[in-house]
């Protein structure tokens, strides 16, 4: 089974339960002692600027700030992707401490020939 999972998410804030579903996915991953990567793509890009990834989007689901923090405490990489932050005027924007500007080419050299992949 692989140790790496990469999760490629292209949906921000605009579909809330996709990155729910995307981040619960994610942490799970990292219960299970795998390394994660979240590229986002995409609107996702948002999700790694300050303030953007917040509240709770369906009744019972955790609030996203504590699934960011999870995901973060437990060793989980979020990327976003350069090409996408400069069409929306963001590529100068501050971003959350320790996210990752990284391209497809960087993204298919940390994932190599073993790793399970997720889309949302």
């Amino acid at each position: 089974m692989a140790d790496k999972v990469l999760i490629n998410l292209a949906t921000g804030m605009e579909d809330g339960e996709r990155v729910l579903v995307a981040f619960l996915v994610a942490t799970a991953a990292l219960e299970q002692g795998k390394e994660v990567v979240v590229w986002t793509t995409k609107d996702a890009v948002r999700l790694g600027l300050p303030g953007e990834m917040q509240g709770v989007v369906c009744d019972g689901c955790p609030p996203l700030e504590r699934l960011l923090s999870q995901f973060r405490d437990g060793g989980g990489e979020l990327w976003l992707c350069p090409v996408c932050l400069n069409s929306r005027g963001l590529g100068d924007a501050e971003t959350l401490e320790g996210v990752k500007v990284a391209g497809a080419t960087p993204m298919w050299e940390w994932a190599g020939a073993d790793t399970t992949v997720f889309s949302y």
